[in-house]
Formats: C-alpha cells, structure tokens, sequence
C-alpha cells in the first residue's frame, strides 16, 4: 500500500481519508480495501521516511486535519516503482507450502488440501462474478479489468490443482 499512497500523492496532495476514498473508487471491490488505521500508519511511515511531507490544517467546522504532499525522495519512488516490472509467474507459497509438507509427512491428505483450496477459489470466483454483474455498464472499467484478471488467475489456479491431483492419484 505504501507505493499505492505514494502514486496517489503524486497527483495531488490529499489527507488519510482522500486517499481511502480515492483507492476505493480506483480499484472497487476488485482489490481488498485497507482500513483508515492502515493507511494513517502508512503515511506516518513515508513521513518518517522523508519520502512524504504532512502539514497541519485548521477547519472551523470539522476537527483539524494532516495534509501530505510526496517529496523529491518520494517522487522518485514512485517513478523507480513504475520503471519495475511486477514478479511473475504468481505463486501460492502457503498453499505450495502446505502441499509439499502434506506430501512429505503424509498428513493431512494432500487430496483433501487440494480439494479445500478448489473449494476457496470456486467461492472466491462467485464473488467476483456477482460483483462483475453488478458494476457492469456503470463500473469503472479499470476495475472490471481487475476483476476479470483476478478471475483469469483463479482459473489457472484451478487448472494446476486439477494437474496436481491427476498427478497424485
């Protein structure tokens, strides 16, 4: 999250719930949503980083309030972050973990692990149908991407633990 403020900051400076708004909009429900504590804690972070600056606002009719604007440091951050590629290929450790040790010591039944897991990703795919259905012709079409791509990745997900349990049986 800490590159994902620090994009947002970017464009404009803003105060801890701007930013939660502005994530929520971005991404929808495609993208789990962090908490208000989260993203205050993040900020105190690029803050003591130097990578952010906060300045305090008086308002007459609301509490006061912190606005933060990126710094040099923080710009050039963001800018490393946009050059890097993201890792690829996408891999499960916990899962893979619990697989290979399953395997190993013969407990729990990787069959019954690989069969729990298809079970979660089935479940997790009928949410982001609905949502799909839902935001469709009046969604952000940024985020019906996302869900179409986390959805794509489910997918192959279930095809290699059908592999993987062709191979074990």
């Amino acid at each position: 999250m800490r590159l994902h403020l620090l994009a947002l900051l970017a464009g404009s400076p803003a105060h801890g719930y701007e930013l939660k708004q502005a994530l929520e909009q971005l991404l929808g429900a495609a993208y789990p949503q962090p908490n208000i504590g989260q993203i205050y804690v993040t900020l105190s972070r690029l803050e003591q980083a130097g990578l952010i600056e906060g300045r305090h606002v008086s308002q007459i009719d609301r509490p006061d309030k912190r606005i933060y604007q990126i710094t040099a440091a923080g710009r050039e951050a963001v800018d490393a972050w946009y050059e890097s590629t993201s890792d690829a290929p996408r891999v499960r450790d916990d899962f893979f973990m619990k697989l290979s040790l399953a395997h190993h010591t013969h407990r729990p039944d990787p069959i019954d692990l690989i069969n729990k897991q298809r079970r979660h990703y089935l479940k997790v795919m009928r949410g982001l149908s609905r949502t799909a259905s839902e935001r469709s012709g009046h969604g952000n079409p940024i985020e019906l991407l996302l869900i179409e791509g986390a959805t794509l990745h489910l997918q192959a997900d279930l095809d290699w633990l059908e592999r993987i349990q062709e191979e074990l049986e």
